[in-house]
């Protein structure tokens, strides 16, 4: 068994047990692992192929929350066709885009998921608003920024979609959440087909990656449950790695992007 492969699976073990534990965020650190860790030496490999992981997870997890009714099924289709949209000029943009410069400003992206995985979440009270033209604008704009930015960086972008929706549409964060990882999913398998259609996608690497992130997303369900009464502790401590990731991504890119 080669070092790559436990590197793989290892990583992504870590991402699904984040994903797990904590219900999201945890994809993000899916590209600097494969860069970092796995040893992917091309910046826009690992984003494709870790947009292809984030759809997978996303998927998975999206099934569990349907099981339980927390979708809108009509809001996460039309959420998710126009996000794809944006998700494939996002890409592109991204695609086109020096690879060092990319990764520059995935870390300072990094930094701003830190900041919002630190403020407290307050329990919302959200009033469903009536289908009319202002909210139907409203989501499209939402879904379209959103799935750009998914699409730019790679990642699932739910930070992004969840709050977007309870925005939009005023549903609750339990739906939000539910109903946003359809698009989350969609958005990572666009940007993934994307990629892949210019050679940008490891399948085989994706795979091992895929493989450990459902294990690893088990036992960070499991544990999920015992440490429930610590998550505001947990979210600081990943935040506190998120910093960590972001200041070593910025500190290896700086010469690059700003020489001198």
């Amino acid at each position: 068994m080669n070092t790559s492969f436990l590197a793989a699976v290892g990583s992504g073990g870590v991402v699904g047990f984040m994903l797990g534990l904590l219900g999201g965020g945890g994809s993000i650190l899916a590209t600097p692992l494969l860069l970092y860790v796995v040893g992917v030496t091309q910046p826009h490999i690992a984003i494709g192929t870790g947009a292809l992981a984030v759809s997978v997870n996303a998927f998975a997890n999206f099934a569990s929350h349907a099981i339980r009714g927390h979708v809108w099924w009509r809001c996460a289709a039309v959420f998710s066709a126009l996000g794809v949209i944006g998700a494939l000029g996002g890409s592109s943009l991204g695609k086109a885009m020096d690879g060092d410069r990319l990764i520059f400003l995935f870390g300072i992206l990094m930094l701003v998921v830190g900041v919002l995985m630190l403020k407290p979440r307050k329990p919302v009270s959200a009033e469903c608003r009536p289908i009319d033209l202002k909210m139907c604008l409203a989501t499209a704009a939402v879904a379209l920024a959103a799935g750009v930015a998914s699409g730019f960086f790679g990642i699932g972008g739910g930070f992004l979609i969840v709050p977007g929706l309870m925005l939009a549409t005023g549903m609750p964060m339990i739906n939000a959440i539910g109903t946003s990882l359809l698009s989350v999913a969609a958005f990572g398998l666009a940007t993934a087909l994307n990629y892949a259609s210019s050679g940008l996608v490891d399948w085989w690497l994706a795979s091992e990656f895929i493989g450990g992130g459902i294990v690893g997303g088990i036992f960070g369900m499991l544990l999920a449950a015992r440490l429930s009464a610590y998550k505001t502790i947990l979210n600081r401590l990943f935040a506190a790695l998120i910093f960590v990731a972001a200041a070593y991504i910025l500190y290896r890119n700086w010469g690059t992007v700003m020489p001198g």
